[in-house]
Protein backbone atom coordinates (compact mmCIF):
# COMPACT_ATOMS: atom_id res chain seq x y z
CA UNK A 1 0.00 0.00 0.00
CA UNK A 2 1.35 3.44 -0.94
CA UNK A 3 2.11 6.06 1.68
CA UNK A 4 -0.69 8.24 0.31
CA UNK A 5 -3.31 5.49 0.62
CA UNK A 6 -2.08 4.55 4.09
CA UNK A 7 -2.31 8.16 5.23
CA UNK A 8 -5.81 8.48 3.79
CA UNK A 9 -6.93 5.27 5.52
CA UNK A 10 -5.44 6.40 8.84
CA UNK A 11 -7.19 9.76 8.61
CA UNK A 12 -10.48 8.04 7.80
CA UNK A 13 -10.17 5.77 10.84
CA UNK A 14 -9.40 8.69 13.15
CA UNK A 15 -12.28 10.67 11.68
CA UNK A 16 -14.69 7.84 12.53
CA UNK A 17 -13.28 7.44 16.04
CA UNK A 18 -13.36 11.10 16.93
CA UNK A 19 -16.74 11.86 15.42
CA UNK A 20 -18.55 9.08 17.22
CA UNK A 21 -21.00 10.54 19.76
CA UNK A 22 -19.94 10.30 23.40
CA UNK A 23 -22.02 7.65 25.12
CA UNK A 24 -21.06 8.33 28.73
CA UNK A 25 -23.19 10.79 30.68
CA UNK A 26 -20.74 13.05 32.45
CA UNK A 27 -21.24 15.74 35.11
CA UNK A 28 -22.27 19.00 33.53
CA UNK A 29 -24.26 17.31 30.78
CA UNK A 30 -28.03 17.30 30.57
CA UNK A 31 -29.29 14.08 32.12
CA UNK A 32 -31.12 11.92 29.55
CA UNK A 33 -34.86 11.91 29.97
CA UNK A 34 -36.49 8.52 30.45
CA UNK A 35 -39.80 6.83 31.05
CA UNK A 36 -40.08 4.02 33.57
CA UNK A 37 -42.74 2.11 35.49
CA UNK A 38 -42.43 1.62 39.22
CA UNK A 39 -43.29 -1.38 41.40
CA UNK A 40 -46.83 -0.03 41.85
CA UNK A 41 -47.47 0.28 38.12
CA UNK A 42 -47.08 4.06 38.09
CA UNK A 43 -45.15 5.64 35.22
CA UNK A 44 -42.42 8.21 35.86
CA UNK A 45 -40.35 10.44 33.62
CA UNK A 46 -37.29 12.43 34.59
CA UNK A 47 -38.70 15.54 32.94
CA UNK A 48 -41.71 15.60 35.28
CA UNK A 49 -39.31 16.26 38.15
CA UNK A 50 -37.68 19.31 36.60
CA UNK A 51 -37.26 21.88 39.36
CA UNK A 52 -36.24 19.25 41.93
CA UNK A 53 -33.05 17.44 42.79
CA UNK A 54 -33.24 13.81 41.67
CA UNK A 55 -31.20 10.83 42.87
CA UNK A 56 -30.96 7.70 40.71
CA UNK A 57 -29.77 4.71 42.74
CA UNK A 58 -29.12 1.45 40.91
CA UNK A 59 -30.06 -1.43 43.20
CA UNK A 60 -29.93 -5.23 43.41
CA UNK A 61 -31.36 -7.09 46.40
CA UNK A 62 -28.90 -9.97 46.07
CA UNK A 63 -25.73 -7.92 45.73
CA UNK A 64 -23.62 -8.01 48.94
CA UNK A 65 -22.38 -4.45 48.33
CA UNK A 66 -25.98 -3.24 48.06
CA UNK A 67 -27.05 -5.30 51.05
CA UNK A 68 -24.37 -3.61 53.16
CA UNK A 69 -26.17 -0.31 52.73
CA UNK A 70 -29.67 -1.73 53.20
CA UNK A 71 -29.12 -4.18 56.07
CA UNK A 72 -27.35 -1.45 58.04
CA UNK A 73 -30.28 0.91 57.51
CA UNK A 74 -27.88 3.48 56.05
CA UNK A 75 -29.47 3.94 52.66
CA UNK A 76 -33.02 3.92 54.03
CA UNK A 77 -32.03 6.72 56.41
CA UNK A 78 -30.64 8.75 53.52
CA UNK A 79 -33.80 8.15 51.51
CA UNK A 80 -35.98 9.44 54.34
CA UNK A 81 -33.75 12.43 55.09
CA UNK A 82 -33.47 13.65 51.52
CA UNK A 83 -37.02 13.02 50.36
CA UNK A 84 -38.18 14.97 53.42
CA UNK A 85 -36.20 17.89 51.97
CA UNK A 86 -37.93 17.61 48.61
CA UNK A 87 -35.42 15.39 46.79
CA UNK A 88 -36.87 12.80 44.41
CA UNK A 89 -35.18 9.44 45.02
CA UNK A 90 -35.64 6.79 42.36
CA UNK A 91 -34.23 3.32 42.96
CA UNK A 92 -33.68 1.55 39.64
CA UNK A 93 -33.58 -2.24 39.28
CA UNK A 94 -32.14 -3.21 35.89
CA UNK A 95 -31.47 -6.93 36.38
CA UNK A 96 -32.73 -8.92 33.41
CA UNK A 97 -35.14 -11.85 33.85
CA UNK A 98 -33.19 -14.90 34.97
CA UNK A 99 -30.32 -12.77 36.31
CA UNK A 100 -29.43 -12.04 39.93
CA UNK A 101 -31.53 -9.23 41.32
CA UNK A 102 -34.47 -9.58 38.94
CA UNK A 103 -37.72 -8.99 40.83
CA UNK A 104 -41.41 -8.84 40.14
CA UNK A 105 -43.34 -5.77 41.33
CA UNK A 106 -44.71 -7.74 44.30
CA UNK A 107 -41.24 -8.96 45.29
CA UNK A 108 -39.84 -5.45 45.17
CA UNK A 109 -42.67 -4.05 47.25
CA UNK A 110 -42.18 -6.77 49.85
CA UNK A 111 -38.47 -5.97 49.99
CA UNK A 112 -39.09 -2.24 50.36
CA UNK A 113 -41.51 -2.89 53.20
CA UNK A 114 -39.18 -5.36 54.93
CA UNK A 115 -36.21 -2.99 54.69
CA UNK A 116 -38.32 0.03 55.68
CA UNK A 117 -36.96 1.65 52.54
CA UNK A 118 -38.31 5.03 51.52
CA UNK A 119 -37.47 5.92 47.93
CA UNK A 120 -39.91 8.10 46.03
CA UNK A 121 -40.35 5.06 43.77
CA UNK A 122 -38.58 1.88 42.69
CA UNK A 123 -38.40 1.70 38.90
CA UNK A 124 -38.31 -1.75 37.31
CA UNK A 125 -36.04 -1.67 34.26
CA UNK A 126 -35.56 -5.33 33.23
CA UNK A 127 -34.75 -4.46 29.63
CA UNK A 128 -32.14 -1.96 30.93
CA UNK A 129 -33.48 0.94 28.89
CA UNK A 130 -32.72 3.44 31.65
CA UNK A 131 -29.47 1.72 32.64
CA UNK A 132 -28.13 1.95 29.10
CA UNK A 133 -28.98 5.64 28.87
CA UNK A 134 -26.83 6.31 31.93
CA UNK A 135 -24.32 3.50 31.40
CA UNK A 136 -25.03 2.27 34.92
CA UNK A 137 -22.26 -0.12 35.87
CA UNK A 138 -22.71 -1.31 39.44
CA UNK A 139 -25.11 -1.75 42.30
CA UNK A 140 -25.09 0.70 43.84
CA UNK A 141 -24.30 3.36 41.21
CA UNK A 142 -25.45 6.86 42.08
CA UNK A 143 -26.44 9.75 39.81
CA UNK A 144 -27.51 13.15 41.13
CA UNK A 145 -29.42 15.55 38.88
CA UNK A 146 -30.04 19.19 39.75
CA UNK A 147 -33.29 21.15 39.29
CA UNK A 148 -32.23 22.37 35.83
CA UNK A 149 -31.88 18.77 34.63
CA UNK A 150 -28.09 18.77 34.70
CA UNK A 151 -26.13 15.79 36.01
CA UNK A 152 -23.93 17.03 38.85
CA UNK A 153 -22.55 13.77 40.28
CA UNK A 154 -22.11 10.16 39.19
CA UNK A 155 -20.26 7.32 40.85
CA UNK A 156 -19.93 5.56 44.18
CA UNK A 157 -22.16 6.28 47.12
CA UNK A 158 -19.10 6.55 49.38
CA UNK A 159 -15.35 5.92 49.49
CA UNK A 160 -15.44 2.48 51.18
CA UNK A 161 -15.76 -0.15 48.39
CA UNK A 162 -16.35 -3.10 50.71
CA UNK A 163 -19.22 -5.32 51.82
CA UNK A 164 -18.61 -4.70 55.54
CA UNK A 165 -21.24 -2.69 57.38
CA UNK A 166 -18.61 -1.57 59.88
CA UNK A 167 -16.88 0.37 57.09
CA UNK A 168 -19.82 2.75 56.85
CA UNK A 169 -18.59 4.47 59.98
CA UNK A 170 -16.20 7.20 58.96
CA UNK A 171 -16.84 6.73 55.23
CA UNK A 172 -16.93 9.80 53.03
CA UNK A 173 -20.47 9.81 51.69
CA UNK A 174 -20.35 11.39 48.25
CA UNK A 175 -24.12 11.38 47.86
CA UNK A 176 -24.77 13.31 51.07
CA UNK A 177 -21.85 15.61 50.33
CA UNK A 178 -23.17 16.40 46.84
CA UNK A 179 -26.74 17.16 47.91
CA UNK A 180 -25.68 19.17 50.97
CA UNK A 181 -23.40 21.42 48.92
CA UNK A 182 -25.67 21.74 45.88
CA UNK A 183 -28.78 22.58 47.89
CA UNK A 184 -26.80 25.27 49.72
CA UNK A 185 -25.57 26.71 46.43
CA UNK A 186 -21.96 25.80 47.17
CA UNK A 187 -19.44 24.34 44.68
CA UNK A 188 -18.97 20.58 44.65
CA UNK A 189 -15.64 19.11 45.69
CA UNK A 190 -16.19 15.88 43.75
CA UNK A 191 -18.34 15.40 40.65
CA UNK A 192 -17.37 11.89 39.55
CA UNK A 193 -15.92 8.78 41.17
CA UNK A 194 -15.50 5.15 40.20
CA UNK A 195 -18.66 3.25 41.22
CA UNK A 196 -18.22 0.01 43.15
CA UNK A 197 -20.40 -3.03 43.71
CA UNK A 198 -21.83 -5.90 41.69
CA UNK A 199 -22.12 -5.40 37.96
CA UNK A 200 -25.54 -4.41 36.67
CA UNK A 201 -27.04 -7.65 35.39
CA UNK A 202 -27.83 -6.68 31.80
CA UNK A 203 -29.51 -9.19 29.50
CA UNK A 204 -26.98 -11.16 27.44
Amino acid sequence: MSYGKLLALTLAIFTVIFTLPALAVGPGATAPDFKGTDSNGIQHTLSEYRGKFVVLEWANQGCPFDRKHYLSGSIESQQRDWTAKGVVWLSVISSAPGEQGYVTPAQENTYLKTMHAAPTAALLDPDATIARLYEAKTTPHIFVIDPTGKLIYQGAIDDKPTTEQSDLKGARNYLNETLTAAMAGKPLQVESTRPYGCSVKYAH
